[in-house]
C-alpha cells in the first residue's frame, strides 16, 4: 500500500515541480525561507493565508493538499503557473460555447503562424 504524503512533503513536491528554490517559493506563498523549511519538515501546519497563496499561485487541489483524499490525482497539475491575465482568459474562454471556442482557436492559430510558431 502506498504511504500517504504529509502536508510538508506535498509542499516540497509543489516547490520542486515548479523548479523553485525555498527562497523563491517562500516569497510566493508569503512565508520566510526558514518557516518554509519548518513547514516542509512538518514541524507545523501552514496558515490559512499560506494555503490561499498556494491555491492562487499554483492552483492546487485543496482536497489533495489538506486531506488524504485524491491519492490517485496526479501532482503534475501543479507544474504550470498561470498569471492573472491567463487565468482571466481561461475563465472567460470556459464561458463560451464550443463554436466560439473553435473560432478563437482559429484566430490563435493564425496569430501563431504569423509569428512562425508551431501550432
Amino acid at each position: 500500500m502506498e504511504q500517504l504524503k504529509s502536508i510538508g512533503e506535498k509542499l516540497k513536491d509543489i516547490r520542486k515541480l515548479n523548479k523553485l528554490s525555498q527562497t523563491e517559493f517562500s516569497l510566493m506563498i508569503g512565508v520566510s525561507q526558514g518557516a518554509l523549511s519548518e513547514l516542509e519538515k512538518d514541524k507545523y501546519k501552514p496558515s490559512v493565508d499560506t494555503v490561499i497563496a498556494l491555491k492562487r499561485n499554483f492552483d492546487i487541489d485543496l482536497d489533495w493538499f489538506m486531506f488524504e483524499d485524491g491519492l490517485n490525482k496526479s501532482i503534475e497539475i501543479f507544474s504550470v503557473q498561470v498569471d492573472d491575465f491567463e487565468s482571466k482568459f481561461i475563465s472567460n474562454l470556459r464561458k463560451l460555447n464550443l463554436k466560439d471556442k473553435q473560432e478563437l482557436e482559429g484566430i490563435l492559430n493564425l496569430k501563431l503562424k504569423s509569428y512562425g510558431r508551431e501550432i
